[in-house]
């Protein structure tokens, strides 16, 4: 195979991946993160919004990363700036928590496939 279709083949999976964050990002606001943001017990505890929508990025991470670690963000210095995880887990269903985990770990997926292929064309 010729070293322009490897990285055309390339070049398309992270494409592929972050179309599919895309469609799970508003799959996982319009299911869950609405449910949470109507929730009288869990509005105010979504994180701070530096952007329309980050709120969905907290609370996707605050589900996905394991339980210990999130305790500990939970926890820290700079609560305020995430979800709370504890919370969440209350009000939130096993379908939810998988949209979640679907929807983080494809968006760091396709992050660190596209910064991997830039480091890749750099380095020629």
């Amino acid at each position: 195979m010729r070293h322009e279709h490897v990285v055309t083949l390339l070049f398309l999976v992270g494409l592929g991946s972050t179309m599919i964050s895309g469609i799970l990002f508003v799959i996982f606001g319009q299911v869950t993160v609405r449910k949470l943001r109507k929730n009288p017990a869990t509005k105010d505890l979504l994180g701070l919004e530096f952007m329309s929508g980050w709120d969905i990025l907290n609370a996707a991470r605050a589900l996905s990363w394991p339980r210990r670690l999130a305790r500990s963000a939970d926890r820290g210095a700079l609560r305020a700036l995430h979800a709370n995880s504890e919370a969440l887990y209350l009000h939130t269903t096993r379908l939810d928590r998988v949209l979640a985990r679907a929807h983080f770990w494809s968006l760091m997926f396709a992050g660190g496939w596209i910064v991997a292929l830039m480091v890749a064309d750099r380095l020629g």
